[in-house]
């Protein structure tokens, strides 16, 4: 793992990004950046405010061993499950990360100060397991700053609802498309409601709507780059700014509506817009654009470490980037439909491969797991 002193040391573009109005959050998480004081210097910088996690950062993590061989072993001592040992450990490490992070969540009311740990990923496509999954991470972190990330499926809208009804705050994961996201706020603004009928305090349920910016340039530009002309190569690169600018648009809009001011007046927060994947994919770009180019007051960029400190280093911080660029991205996006490549078709493969590799990152970590536990076990005796 790479230090952080270039992004404490640094801190310039980082502090214009937070005077900016974005909360700049750390995708990654392990336990040895628990225990090494790492994560707790960049807190203490002001690097960064929160924390996200997912199952490829677990496995990531926890498949190297590094940090965990006394659990493990422990475990492996109990006899407990591969499934009781992966969750033993990752909640453990939330728990620590959400104590590192405990002072900006007094400070901030609640807004930052975050970490966030998803359900199974297997789950994906179980409302009712997933709500009870939701449920039981909360119970098991046991931190009043913790996030339990679902994922914007068809099955996970009705199941965000019920978490967020039951005053659980909740990131919600894997948006690719502007109708999703509409049906995320959507089932935000029920789930609210939900919990006041319920006689719930609005003002502690905290949200944020992650949307998924660099795969989906990934996506597209391959299918421009397999078309080949001029035309198409010159949209390279604008489609997941676009799309990303135009769920912005939408976020103003259904937080300036009727609905949503009712629910302010008893004190609900915002849902707010959290850029994820930033990292940039393609090395011809700049390594900090998906950060440059998405500055916006009251969003979240939830940045892996390498993203950090580029943007530490060199980034270029000029003011709002997003909402002076709605009718452009319109006009991107209408560009690279008329040379037939379909949006719909793009974010519904994107999602549909989210689910699948975090599925496979989760499988990996099992595997590993009880690879460790069958050693450790045997070691034991």
């Amino acid at each position: 793992m790479s230090t952080v002193t270039e992004a404490i040391a640094t801190p310039g573009a980082l502090k214009r990004l937070a005077d900016e109005g974005v909360s700049i959050w750390l995708d990654d998480l392990s336990r040895k950046r628990i225990t090494s004081g790492s994560l707790a210097e960049l807190v203490a910088s002001g690097s960064a405010v929160g924390v996200t996690t997912n199952p490829s950062i677990f496995q990531a993590a926890i498949g190297s061993g590094e940090g965990y061989e006394e659990q493990l072993a422990d475990l492996a001592v109990r006899g407990v499950t591969v499934d009781e040992a992966v969750r033993m450990m990752t909640t453990a490490d939330v728990r620590a990360a959400a104590d590192i992070l405990r002072d900006v969540y007094e400070a901030t009311g609640g807004r930052d100060g975050r970490v966030s740990i998803e359900v199974d990923p297997r789950l994906a496509h179980h409302t009712e397991a997933t709500v009870a999954e939701a449920k039981q991470l909360a119970w098991l972190v046991d931190r009043p700053n913790v996030m339990i990330k679902i994922p914007a499926t068809r099955a996970g809208l009705p199941a965000i609802t019920e978490v967020i009804g039951l005053g659980i705050s909740v990131n919600v994961t894997l948006i690719f498309s502007l109708e999703r996201y509409r049906e995320v706020m959507d089932a935000y603004l029920a789930g609210l409601e939900k919990a006041r009928e319920r006689g719930i305090d609005l003002s502690g349920i905290h949200s944020v709507a992650s949307f998924f910016v660099s795969r989906v340039d990934s996506e597209i530009d391959k299918r421009l780059t397999a078309l080949g002309t001029d035309t198409a190569l010159a949209l390279k690169g604008r489609a997941a700014l676009a799309n990303a600018r135009l769920a912005y648009e939408a976020y103003e809009e259904v937080f300036a509506s009727g609905r949503w001011q009712a629910l302010e007046e008893a004190g609900a927060t915002k849902q707010r817009p959290l850029w994820a994947s930033t990292g940039v994919k393609d090395p011809a770009y700049k390594d900090t654009l998906y950060v440059d180019e998405l500055v916006a007051p009251g969003t979240v960029n939830t940045m892996p470490e390498a993203t950090l400190n580029a943007v530490a280093d060199h980034g270029e911080i000029t003011g709002d980037t997003v909402t002076g660029g709605y009718e452009q991205a319109r006009a991107d996006l209408a560009a690279v439909e008329r040379l037939g490549i379909s949006y719909d078709e793009v974010v519904q493969q994107l999602e549909d491969e989210g689910v699948a590799k975090f599925e496979a990152a989760w499988q990996e970590l099992l595997d590993a797991v009880a690879t460790s536990l069958k050693s450790k076990g045997a070691d034991a005796r």
